[in-house]
């Protein structure tokens, strides 16, 4: 369909008026209390989760063991940061896993020297592999999960070049800060969420999600920040790796790393993330990963063998139901939309303003009279002013 200089289709004047929707991402704001309700029922699960190990084993609560937990915690909230923020742009990063495998070899192999000698580089390699792995799903314009697992193939190629578990070097111990590292990972996890809450980020980040064709693009500001959240979820996933690569006793075996992949996305479905992109909570992410390090430390201490392979699983299966309910009960309401001015506009009740009927399209007006009723034509011949005799002026007289 053909569109000319003011959004119009070649259609008759008097047919209704079609304009193009300059945003991919539908327009009105979302609604944040399907959220707010399944991060209650994520901070109960946690809570039962805590008590239930706290139960089985006191001391997994305090001393060294705490803080163990807290620093396995910090790791796999950096992975689902990394998967979360991924998704929120509708471009999944499946290459988190192998990347913190990667950069735990990396750290533990050369651990024995300073900290900023070991990960800058390891820094500067993620940053390029990210933008690399941007580049590929922005200016191709392919799916992400296909592009990064190409990225993840790659990184896998790298860590089978070990073929026995590498015992980490040096005597970098993050236990000593533990406590301000899961301060930190529940800043920037709750900062992130309320950042995220914003109505226009929501609408920025969201600009990729796919509403009418995938293979259209979705623009440059799309383009740039899908880039963007590549180069950063790479970057997380490497810090994540690092810490698993820590301390005296730290043994990082050369696995595939891809459940790690699983159990962070899993998660980051589980804390309210859409899969479709956009759409996520404020505290989900927070809850979501003290739940599932809690459980991880429940089973161990139990002595039950659960990989994270089944744990993922789970959190995959479950995190596509809150998918489900979250594109159910999240998205505008039915007839509000946004004004440029950052208001609402729709039924009364539903926006919590007055509603305006909106009017039919006004038809094309011309400043020409009406046109009167047609008569028949006179023959001018006939007037009286025509006479066939002759007039006054031409009598003898004149």
């Amino acid at each position: 369909m053909a569109y000319d200089e003011a959004g119009r289709t070649g259609a008759p004047p008097d047919a209704p008026v079609a304009v193009e929707d300059p945003s991919p991402a539908e327009t009105g704001p979302d609604r944040l209390a399907v959220h707010l309700v399944w991060e209650m029922v994520l901070l109960g699960g946690a809570l039962v989760v805590a008590c239930l190990l706290w139960q089985a084993q006191p001391a997994a609560l305090r001393g060294d063991a705490l803080r163990d937990l807290l620093i396995d915690l910090v790791a796999l909230g950096l992975l689902t940061l990394a998967a979360g923020l991924s998704l929120r742009t509708a471009a999944v990063n499946l290459a988190v896993g192998p990347v913190a495998v990667a950069a735990a070899l990396h750290f533990a192999e050369r651990g024995d020297g300073s900290v900023p000698a070991v990960l800058g580089p390891a820094v500067v390699v993620a940053v390029l592999g990210g933008l690399a792995l941007a580049l590929v799903v922005v200016v191709l314009h392919v799916p992400s999960w296909a592009a990064s697992l190409a990225g993840a193939a790659a990184v896998i190629g790298y860590i089978e070049q070990r073929t026995a578990p590498v015992v980490a070097q040096g005597d970098h111990d993050p236990r000593r800060a533990a406590l301000h590292l899961f301060a930190a990972f529940a800043a920037l996890a709750v900062l992130g969420g309320l950042f995220g809450a914003i109505r226009t980020v929501r609408r920025l980040v969201g600009r990729a999600r796919p509403t009418v064709d995938p293979v259209l693009r979705g623009g440059a500001v799309a383009g740039v920040l899908t880039a963007l959240a590549l180069v950063v979820s790479t970057t997380l996933a490497m810090l994540g790796g690092t810490l698993l690569a820590t301390g005296a006793t730290a043994t990082v075996a050369p696995t595939t790393g891809l459940d790690g992949t699983v159990l962070a996305v899993g998660t980051a479905l589980l804390a309210g993330t859409s899969a479709y992109g956009r759409r996520g909570g404020i505290f989900g992410t927070f809850l979501a990963v003290c739940l599932v390090a809690l459980f991880l430390a429940w089973v161990q201490a139990r002595g039950w063998a659960v990989s994270w392979w089944a744990v993922g699983a789970v959190a995959l299966g479950v995190g596509l139901l809150v998918t489900r309910m979250v594109e159910t009960f999240g998205g505008p309401r039915p007839g509000t939309v946004d004004h440029p001015d950052g208001g609402t506009s729709g039924d009364l009740g539903s926006s919590g303003g007055w509603s305006v009927a909106r009017s039919r399209p006004v038809q094309t007006w011309s400043p020409a009279p009406p046109e009167g009723p047609r008569s028949r034509p006179v023959d001018p011949w006939a007037r009286p002013d025509w006479q066939v005799g002759p007039r006054r002026w031409d009598d003898g007289d004149g």
